[in-house]
């Protein structure tokens, strides 16, 4: 299985029109990735393609609309090329830029390697300790340039299940295969998940919620924690022995992706929001709604019961999420498996700055559920 887009490093290049952004994606990736032309405003929307550099490993490349476009649409572009710094772990600018877009990389404390391009042909492209000047034509500064890449990125040596097991444990995972399950496949949280408890030597079992109680009984002894569709937690928890510690998918990529803390303190408003409150359903995927579909159903579903019938719900799927969220008394976040980390956290920083509470579909289910 291929590297998900979600689990890469994400490398942004930025610079304004006809700066050499797309020659040097094209360069970078050693493929026609990106339309290269000399008139101004050819890369209209962000262009990505995903890549194994040296030193880095998975990654993805994104090229983006030139900040200084001034075509009738250049607005929108430039508009796109900043919603591209949510995401970006590492940021390529092509100088010259304006200082008030360095200011923002700073301000937003993303690792930034500044270079000039067109190094063949332009005289004013001064190589020093902060500037690697390029040339994607020739291939100069290329390989300083991805060395640079490779030094930016910090190690992450976190796991998604780190605080709820030791390597060599056993693990029960309770997955749901109803109608808002995929045919034919495990999604993408359950997948990784397996993946991680099978690397750390864990014993994985797996089943579904009707067959979680004679799983327990042939085990020879209780599994060391339990981690279920957060839509089976009130069946789950009934059947979960005591002293076995239990989660979900959602709240463990809510805790690896975002800030689990935050989350909590979020779910707390879910006790004090009025009959008449304003919630945002916020989903990474994009996809057409299943039957009984988690953020759609499930937990709308949840929300009317606990609050009633009065409350207004906004689900919200993919890029879509509101620049202005004051309308919203309360955010809810789906498990992001499909963004990386600095999406999510720009989410929440976000939420955090006008002072709107949001937690993560696992811990309001948990929640509402009264569980633990």
């Amino acid at each position: 299985m291929t590297t998900p887009i979600s689990d890469r490093v994400h490398i942004a290049i930025f610079g304004n029109c006809n700066s050499g952004k797309s020659s040097l994606i094209n360069a970078l990736t050693g493929q026609h990735t990106a339309i290269v032309s000399d008139i101004a405003g050819t890369t209209t929307d962000p262009v990505q393609k995903s890549v194994e550099l040296p030193g880095v490993g998975a990654a993805v490349i994104i090229d983006t609309p030139g900040l200084d476009d001034n075509s009738q649409l250049g607005q929108l572009r430039s508009a796109q090329s900043y919603k591209i710094l949510s995401k970006t772990d590492i940021a390529i600018v092509i100088e010259p830029i304006e200082a008030s877009f360095t200011a923002r990389l700073h301000s937003l404390e993303i690792p930034t390697i500044h270079i000039t391009s067109k190094a063949d042909i332009g005289p004013n492209n001064i190589d020093s300790n902060n500037t690697i000047a390029v040339s994607a034509h020739t291939g100069e500064g290329l390989d300083r340039l991805r060395a640079e890449i490779a030094s930016s990125i910090k190690p992450d040596n976190r796991l998604l299940t780190d605080s709820i097991c030791q390597n060599g444990d056993t693990v029960l995972l309770v997955m749901p295969q109803d109608d808002s399950a995929p045919k034919g496949r495990l999604i993408k949280p359950q997948v990784e998940v397996i993946r991680e408890l099978l690397d750390r030597g864990c014993t994985a079992i797996c089943c579904q919620p009707q067959t979680m109680d004679s799983t327990l009984k042939n085990l020879s002894k209780p599994p060391k924690a339990i981690i279920t569709d957060s839509s089976a937690f009130a069946q789950v928890k009934a059947m979960s022995p005591s002293g076995v510690t239990l989660t979900s998918f959602s709240i463990l990529f809510a805790r690896y992706k975002g800030d689990i803390e935050l989350f909590r303190q979020g779910a707390k408003a879910l006790s004090s929001l009025s009959k008449s409150a304003n919630i945002l359903i916020a989903e990474a995927c994009s996809h057409t709604p299943q039957n009984e579909d988690i953020g759609r159903v499930k937990l709308p579903r949840l929300l009317r019961k606990h609050l009633g019938n009065k409350i207004t719900i906004t689900t919200l799927g993919g890029n879509d999420f509101p620049d202005d969220l004051t309308p919203y008394d309360l955010i809810i976040h789906c498990g992001a498996c499909m963004f990386n980390r600095r999406y999510v956290m720009s989410r929440i920083a976000a939420a955090k700055e006008q002072n709107v509470p949001i937690t993560n579909y696992g811990i309001a289910i948990a929640t509402l559920l009264n569980i633990e």
